[in-house]
């Protein structure tokens, strides 16, 4: 046997996504959890830069993934970690943060204008205020974040060569806009096709009540580059949910439902573009949603039956014209927020940076 160097850690063991076939011309980017790796970029370059002292406590605020991967990554620094959530952070990944040492404060009130975001928000500056040194890694502005994803696209390039079109689903737009800017330097073609929920303020629809979570913003995050995305797709809960199921049933790809809403959008393209290379954004594995999206009882309660998914999205004119209750897509083309017919205006959608569910 040929010896092999062991990783310093669990972070960098886990961090970068296994390529995997889906297809004849479709390939998973499939992460364990992808926000370890824009964690470990930004606190590892804050110390660096002497932002991250021995005594200096790290708050931010989350109600999901980066949460975690900050609290991983915090334990592995042995750096004090303050969250900032809300209550649709679920117990089991509560009682995981706390084992790992993070001390997390829930905002039981939403805020009248932006919500529980909002809220969180403004208990993080209080929180801050209150420290003689702190460190707030601001996943959503921090250029860190998309900085951090030019390793999957070099790992991309690298294994599959031309990469045609990257789909995946848009919270931050770090992981998206990080990965596409990259491949573009190689590849200026490579399309990017975004992925939303309904009701979420990214891509132009009004805010509203969202039952899919990791993905989508009731708030804008500085992060997003409209100009980056081809094209937006925006999917239900139920949708998503199914088609996660799916990925396990095919793939025994066991994924969040993130990763299934992206699958769900990337089939369809791969169909389409049979001559042509999709690679899909997988952000994250299921282990969190055994008691939900994998329980067909819970499924049933929510009223997202599994027999219920489309084959094919219905076209819109612009985020206005969207189909709320179904899969819906519009040609972006690469253009900025204002030019997009049908958006609601900018200031309405975010009035400023903000996290949500990630």
């Amino acid at each position: 046997m040929t010896a092999t160097s062991a990783f310093p850690s669990i972070a960098e063991a886990t961090m970068m996504p296994r390529v995997i076939r889906l297809g004849p011309n479709l390939y998973g980017a499939a992460f364990t959890l992808m926000k370890l790796l824009p964690a470990h970029h930004i606190l590892r370059e804050a110390e660096q830069r002497g932002e991250l002292g021995p005594d200096t406590v790290i708050v931010e605020t989350t109600s999901g993934t980066f949460g975690l991967a900050l609290a991983m990554q915090a334990a592995l620094m042995r750096r004090k970690l303050i969250l900032v959530s809300d209550p649709a952070i679920d117990a089991h990944l509560y009682r995981r943060l706390t084992d790992l040492g993070a001390r997390v404060e829930i905002c039981h009130e939403p805020a009248e204008v932006g919500g529980f975001q909002e809220a969180r928000l403004r208990r993080l500056a209080e929180i801050r205020a209150g420290l003689p040194d702190s460190f707030c890694p601001e996943q959503y502005g921090n250029p860190g974040n998309p900085g951090a994803y030019r390793l999957v696209a070099e790992q991309l390039a690298q294994t599959l060569g031309t990469v045609d079109a990257l789909i995946g689903p848009v919270g931050s737009g770090g992981s998206m806009c990080g990965t596409v800017r990259a491949l573009r330097e190689r590849t200026p073609h490579t399309e990017a096709i975004g992925v939303d929920s309904h009701h979420s303020v990214l891509f132009g629809q009004p805010d509203g009540p969202r039952e899919l979570r990791g993905l989508g913003n009731s708030l804008w995050p500085a992060n997003l580059d409209h100009r980056v995305f081809d094209e937006v797709h925006w999917l239900t809960a139920g949708e998503a949910f199914a088609s996660t199921r799916a990925l396990h049933a095919r793939h025994a790809l066991f994924q969040g439902p993130t990763s299934g809403a992206a699958y769900l959008v990337a089939r369809w393209w791969a169909e389409r573009n049979p001559d042509r290379t999709g690679v899909v954004m997988l952000p994250d594995e299921g282990y969190r949603y055994q008691a939900t999206v994998y329980d067909d009882s819970w499924l049933d309660a929510q009223g997202h039956p599994l027999h219920e998914r489309p084959g094919a999205p219905a076209a819109a004119t612009g985020p206005d014209a969207a189909t709320a209750d179904r899969w819906t897509r519009f040609a972006w083309d690469r253009r900025a927020y204002e030019q997009v017919p049908g958006a609601v205006s900018r200031h309405t959608a975010a009035a400023r940076p903000a996290e949500v569910g990630a």
